[in-house]
């Protein structure tokens, strides 16, 4: 018996891994402040493109937008919620991403206001940028003893 509690990657978990990525509209995002070095969490609207990389409407006021121009170094949480039971066994994935700026968001304007509606509001003002944060290494905890790494690959990216 193994004394190490992470399984090795299945289709299954691949699977899953994608299907979390494409049913996400929010996902809990962690930067590095500049200020302090410690991490900041926040929790942003977040989805995919039409590539499958997670993309975030953020405005150049907010703080991780700040410290995300400082260093693109950043991670997701993207959890499953289930109607009850116990959270901490609801799947859940953490995954390292790379932040750059969107330079030509042609597409995703239209993509974004299907999935978030009520961003029709602020999408258009001078500070909101999309930012696309490409996938480098991940974590699936799929619930009780079920625990894969996941790469760019697993999640459909390569």
């Amino acid at each position: 018996m193994s004394s190490d509690p992470i399984r090795a990657t299945t289709v299954e978990a691949c699977q899953s891994a994608q299907q979390m990525l494409a049913a996400m509209r929010h996902a809990v995002l962690a930067v590095n402040d500049p200020k302090t070095g410690h991490p900041h969490l926040s929790k942003i609207a977040c989805q995919i493109d039409g590539a499958g990389v997670p993309v975030a409407l953020l405005s150049g006021l907010a703080v991780h937008s700040r410290a995300l121009a400082a260093d693109p170094r950043a991670a997701l949480l993207v959890e499953t919620r289930a109607d009850r039971g116990d959270p901490m066994t609801w799947p859940r994935m953490s995954l390292q991403v790379m932040a750059q700026l969107v330079a030509d968001p042609a597409g995703l304007r239209e993509r974004w206001l299907r999935a978030h509606p009520k961003a029709a509001v602020f999408i258009d003002l001078p500070d909101f940028r999309f930012w696309r944060l490409q996938p480098q290494a991940g974590f699936l905890n799929a619930g009780f003893g079920a625990a894969f790494r996941l790469t760019p690959a697993d999640l459909g990216l390569a």
